[in-house]
């Protein structure tokens, strides 16, 4: 018969703080599209080069022309996408949980084409472009489910730039018709 009584004050001690943040990191990795697909044990060996950040109200994530070097996923808060105009900086869109931005910065070296800024309280995960090419040698199947991943994203997104372009063309074009007749 197991009497074992908790004993908070050792349950306490010895509970590390640590294994309850890669437990709710795991578990929040599930729920991201990005990374479906991957079994527990692929999750578990990303989830040790995932990497925590916290940014104020008003703090970039990262900002327009500056090298890209990440991936990053919002756990909690909102982030403003800008981008730069004749009119100083204009926000394209505003982004939250569980919306992942940054992306190529783990295929590209070129600047970010955007800035990044928290609009409160911002806790986020990044995914550095160095450990995903470490990723490469020593968990293939994961970087290739990555890259993968990454390429049907990035296809989608370009294919609706593409259509946004299109559209204010058209409307341009319109508008100069009307100022024309």
């Amino acid at each position: 018969m197991d009497n074992k009584q908790p004993n908070f004050l050792w349950d306490y001690i010895f509970t590390s703080k640590d294994n309850n943040k890669k437990f709710d990191l795991f578990s929040f990795l599930k729920e991201i599209p990005f990374f479906e697909g991957l079994t527990n044990r692929q999750l578990k060996s990303l989830s040790l080069m995932i990497h925590e950040r916290h940014y104020q109200e008003n703090e970039f994530l990262f900002e327009y022309g500056h090298p890209g070097a990440a991936l990053f996923i919002i756990v909690k808060g909102d982030v403003s996408i800008e981008v730069p105009t004749d009119e100083g900086m204009t926000q394209v869109t505003n982004l939250t949980e569980k919306t992942f931005l940054g992306e190529l910065a783990l295929i590209t070296n070129e600047p970010r084409t955007a800035s990044a800024r928290a609009l409160v309280p911002t806790k986020s995960l990044a995914l550095f472009r160095n450990d995903l090419a470490e990723l490469v040698n020593s968990e293939p199947e994961i970087a290739s489910h990555i890259y993968k991943s990454l390429s049907q994203i990035v296809g989608k997104r370009l294919i609706e730039t593409t259509k946004m372009i299109n559209k204010l063309k058209k409307r341009n074009e319109n508008h100069e018709l009307k100022k024309s007749a």
